[in-house]
């Protein structure tokens, strides 16, 4: 897990972004990719005939051209092996046709101030088609550390099992693992053996265990992330497949509104 791919772009998130790719791509001894999208947006149709829409693709590149002058200025400054790819188009396509080879992206949950760019919709989109893993930062996050707590939470699931897989190069360098087994009644692969997987990875995690009847999925993962202190969270998402509404399950949808963490996502 070497190459670390984060949007680029000035909205309200765009910092947390940013200090999380710096982190991962740091502790990682990574190379960041920098795609900054000057986002053409969805409803431009309705101004071509006016010439409307020329102007507000004009506009957004030069704003976009202002912020990569600004954000290089400040990677300069890192020490950190990077590159910037400039893309300009609708955001889900420009984004995922510059993320090929990335082995981590680095996006924001929801950003409840903005109605645009929608990046629930854009998580959604990228893990779909792309079955990369992503880490999705609250807008208001200021740093990850890859070296505190991590809880994995675990299903049972196939979304789980890939989450898991994915995160081990993260899993290694954290200080502490719990695996936080959620059983509802139907698990059929314990959490005993994805803590024997990871200890094959040399990784010991810690392995607790709570009913779902308990509570909700949901809930219960919150309440273990304040009690764990936890730096991120690891869970699979977007089980149900389909149409986007449908693919954000309610745990995944809940969680990437009110999860005070970083959450390092699979599909």
């Amino acid at each position: 897990m070497k190459n670390v791919l984060v949007l680029m772009h000035d909205d309200v998130g765009q910092e947390a972004r940013f200090q999380v790719a710096l982190d991962c791509t740091r502790a990682l001894g990574g190379h960041l990719t920098c795609v900054d999208v000057s986002i053409v947006p969805e409803f431009v149709g309705d101004y071509a005939d006016c010439g409307g829409s020329a102007m507000l693709i004009a506009e957004e590149q030069t704003r976009e051209h202002a912020n990569r002058e600004h954000m290089e200025a400040r990677l300069k400054t890192e020490g950190l092996p990077y590159d910037w790819i400039d893309e300009c188009g609708f955001l889900s396509p420009s984004f995922r046709d510059a993320a090929a080879l990335a082995d981590l992206i680095v996006l924001n949950r929801e950003l409840d101030e903005i109605r645009y760019p929608d990046m629930r919709k854009l998580i959604s989109e990228v893990a779909h088609k792309l079955r990369k893993p992503i880490i999705a930062v609250p807008p208001t996050a200021d740093a990850l550390d890859l070296f505190g707590r991590a809880l994995v939470a675990w299903d049972g699931s196939a979304q789980a099992e890939a989450a898991l897989r994915a995160a081990v190069p993260l899993l290694q360098l954290a200080g502490e693992v719990t695996i936080l087994e959620v059983d509802d009644g139907s698990l059929k692969l314990p959490a005993s053996e994805a803590a024997e997987y990871l200890s094959r990875h040399g990784i010991k995690p810690v392995v607790r265990s709570e009913s779902a009847a308990a509570d909700l999925p949901s809930t219960i993962l919150l309440d273990a992330i304040a009690k764990e202190h936890a730096a991120y969270l690891v869970m699979g998402g977007f089980g149900h497949g389909g149409v986007l509404e449908v693919a954000f399950g309610s745990v995944t949808k809940r969680m990437l509104k009110e999860c005070p963490v970083p959450l390092f996502l699979a599909h």
